[in-house]
């Protein structure tokens, strides 16, 4: 636990105040509340809320969840941010403060708060059905419809079938379930190893955590699990040789890739995921011929293709789907968030011809797919669903998310010249900036300075959700957003990445 408390605790108690001494713990919580930096762990959602207001102390004396992703230290935190209310691109804590999302919730709310057609389906489909389930071979009409809806609208390549679950973290753990028994099918029993991608993200179960390539996940929960490979990431600032072009640089990790599938044994090899853009692992792009290159690996090999389109999908970049940007032809596919905006919790995974065909003509010798959940297929979920994707077409949100992410892109891309920032990138309505020192992804900041957090503690202060991950920041603001609430958030952004530049260069100072 040492490890992970903030500069502030850690000075507090090499000073000589014992953490074991209740007194002295309450005088350290609370200048935890308002220290500069907070959790060092990858993807934590610190609540570092230097001078923000927040309920009163007397309210919470810490909560009674086990929240995710979050330090057992935080949990204690008299001063939690709770979120009471939405509206538009805004939302509002107890207190009545109001925020600007820029991370439309968890990269999902793409629609904003208090959509009154997506309350209107809830509660229309409540009060015709509130729930039947889809296991053998019953379902419900908003089902059934939404499957449809889903195969029609996903045009990268034509799809068969969609499974429904409850997030993307399960779509993805169906993903693993669906591969294995098509290769049991088939009659290869050891085709069964996954290959992701350092630095993405797959979710937060247990198979879906394996396939992440964020080390942070991995260091309490015995994972990754054997049959999870890693590649390299595709972060050309970050990993490319010197003088290498993006295409050279794509065709080297093409052939990692490859070195990797020959050593471990083609054979054993079934299947690749990937994100069109990697999201929480701080917003990477692909490289030029990147996704190009991979696929003709993985066919020359008979290995799948899995996109994950949990944060992609749905005209976050621009395109419908992350496939329709980089020309991916992927044989299963995760979706989830932005499926209904988020007010429902609904994912689904796609699945081609070829692996369905399978599943049914095998089936008899090899048994049911005996996989599911209570809520798949949710008709509530899926009736929200079917109205979202009404909304994305009738409001053309892909046209849309274009007219308005170059004033996004432009607006923070901006400061790429601060003396802080390495670099700046994103395409679409999702953006990922990374501090370091000299302009050099090789010059990280110390870790105590916690300069992420601080920085997302300044645009906090100013009334903007954004999301840190150690010293890299990431924003995806809701489809709906305006062109002034961009300049809101634009704004903020000049504001708090100015305070985070005077912070810095008054720890360098104390440092000399």
């Amino acid at each position: 636990m040492y490890r992970l408390l903030p500069s502030a605790l850690r000075n507090a108690t090499q000073a000589g105040c014992s953490v074991k001494d209740v007194s002295a713990r309450k005088i350290l919580q609370n200048r935890l509340v308002r220290a500069f930096t907070a959790a060092k762990s990858y993807g934590s959602e610190a609540s570092a809320q230097e001078d923000v207001p927040s309920p009163n102390e007397k309210d919470f004396k810490g909560h009674d969840m086990l929240a995710p992703f979050t330090a057992g230290w935080q949990s204690a935190d008299v001063n939690p941010l709770v979120i009471a209310k939405s509206e538009g691109s805004y939302v509002y804590d107890v207190n009545g403060k109001k925020y600007l999302d820029a991370l439309a919730g968890l990269w999902s709310t793409a629609l904003g708060g208090n959509e009154p057609r997506l309350i209107e389906a809830a509660l229309k489909q409540l009060n015709t059905l509130p729930f039947y389930h889809s296991f053998w071979n019953r379902s419900t009409k908003p089902t059934l419809d939404l499957a449809s809806e889903l195969l029609e609208l996903f045009t990268a390549r034509k799809m068969a079938k969609a499974f429904f679950t409850n997030s993307g973290s399960e779509a993805n753990d169906t993903q693993v379930k669906l591969v294995w028994y098509y290769n049991n099918a088939l009659g290869r029993p050891n085709k069964k190893k996954f290959i992701a991608r350092s630095k993405s993200y797959h979710g937060s179960t247990l198979i879906a955590a394996s396939l992440s390539g964020l080390p942070a996940l991995h260091q309490k929960f015995d994972l990754p699990v054997p049959f999870i490979l890693h590649t390299d990431c595709p972060h050309y600032w970050r990993f490319h040789q010197q003088g290498e072009s993006e295409e050279e640089f794509s065709t080297r990790l093409a052939k990692n890739l490859e070195n990797l599938i020959l050593k471990e044994g083609p054979d054993t090899i079934a299947a690749f995921i990937a994100e069109p853009v990697i999201g929480a692992g701080g917003v990477i792009t692909p490289p030029a011929t990147y996704f190009a290159k991979v696929q003709a690996v993985l066919k020359k090999y008979d290995i799948l293709l899995i996109a994950d389109e949990v944060i992609c999908a749905f005209g976050r970049l621009g395109t419908m789907f992350g496939c329709d940007k980089y020309g991916i032809k992927p044989d299963l596919v995760s979706i989830a968030k932005a499926l209904s905006s988020a007010y429902i919790p609904i994912g689904a995974v796609l699945v081609s011809p070829e692996i369905s065909d399978v599943i049914h003509s095998q089936s008899s010798k090899l048994g049911s797919f005996s996989h599911g959940f209570t809520y798949s297929g949710h008709p509530v979920a899926c009736a929200v669903a079917l109205e979202t994707l009404k909304i994305y077409k009738e409001r053309n949100i892909v046209e849309q998310v274009n007219k308005i992410a170059p004033r996004f892109q432009e607006g923070v891309k901006a400061f790429s010249d601060s003396p802080i920032v390495g670099e700046i990138r994103g395409t679409g309505l999702i953006l990922g900036m990374e501090f370091t020192d000299n302009k050099s992804p090789n010059d990280p900041f110390p870790s105590e300075w916690g300069v992420g957090a601080y920085f997302a503690a300044q645009c906090q202060k100013r009334g903007m959700l954004i999301r840190f991950a150690g010293d890299n920041i990431m924003m995806s603001p809701p489809f709906i957003i305006t062109p002034q609430e961009i300049d809101e958030l634009v704004e903020i952004f000049g504001e708090a990445l100015k305070a985070t530049e005077e912070r810095v260069a008054e720890l360098k100072s104390q440092r000399k």
